[in-house]
């Protein structure tokens, strides 16, 4: 699940966009202009972004110049427009885009940009989680690459059990949006050994649809060959 922010001045497209983007599981938060995409960018820290280039004050070309030059492009922003030349999509790509789609947006490349995106942003967090560690404070946490690490312990992190001879903690200290995959990761982890990596039944224990379930697993980086017993 990851937050994604909206913008564009059509109010179809964004509550499409909303519909499909929730049915993924995904927080959508919806902006009609720059200036409530900046609004949205300072209070929610999206990790993605679909932005359109023509909007009525601010294009959405200009926004994602500002957005670089102010340092705020820590996210993939994918551009979406119906009307825009092949010099527009190479100039949003040098500035910084991740993709640029073109409308009428197809249901399956939208996906695949999000998940594209998502991916690699995931993979930034990840790289930027690596830290040095010191000889008196460290801690064996579970990493969102999916294997052990030593980083700085968060002090009196408490331990969460997730198996009969398994234990993980969490830095405590990490941003919420790192510290909950964490979780995550460590939750659907334990539902896979509890079930002998039985996908079907790990959906109906944590009530996410098969599709959902293995997009989650994927994007946390859930080594899905543990824990399986010949069961799907």
């Amino acid at each position: 699940m990851a937050n994604i922010l909206v913008v564009d001045d059509e109010l179809g497209i964004r509550d499409l966009l909303f519909e499909i983007l929730n049915d993924e599981g995904h927080n959508v938060e919806l902006a009609e202009n720059a200036a409530e995409a900046r609004a949205a960018r300072q209070r929610a820290r999206p990790d993605l972004v679909l932005l359109d280039i023509w909007m009525p004050d601010t294009d959405g070309v200009t926004l994602l110049k500002e957005w670089s030059t102010a340092g705020l492009l820590s996210m993939p922003v994918i551009m979406m427009s119906g009307h825009a030349t092949i010099d527009t999509a190479v100039d949003a790509t040098r500035i910084g885009a991740f993709a640029f789609l073109e409308k009428p947006i197809t249901l399956q490349k939208l996906l695949k940009a999000v998940e594209q995106g998502l991916a690699r942003e995931n993979a930034r967090r990840a790289a930027a989680s690596v830290v040095p560690t010191t000889a008196n404070n460290l801690a064996t946490v579970v990493t969102t690459m999916g294997e052990n690490a030593l980083v700085p312990a968060a002090p009196q992190g408490p331990a969460i059990e997730t198996g009969p001879q398994a234990m993980q903690s969490f830095d405590l200290d990490r941003p919420l949006r790192d510290a909950r995959d964490g979780f995550e990761k460590a939750y659907f982890e334990f539902h896979l050994a509890m079930e002998n990596g039985s996908m079907t039944r790990v959906a109906e224990k944590t009530g996410l649809e098969r599709t959902h379930l293995y997009r989650k697993l994927k994007q946390l980086g859930v080594d899905l060959s543990r824990g399986r017993r010949g069961t799907v």
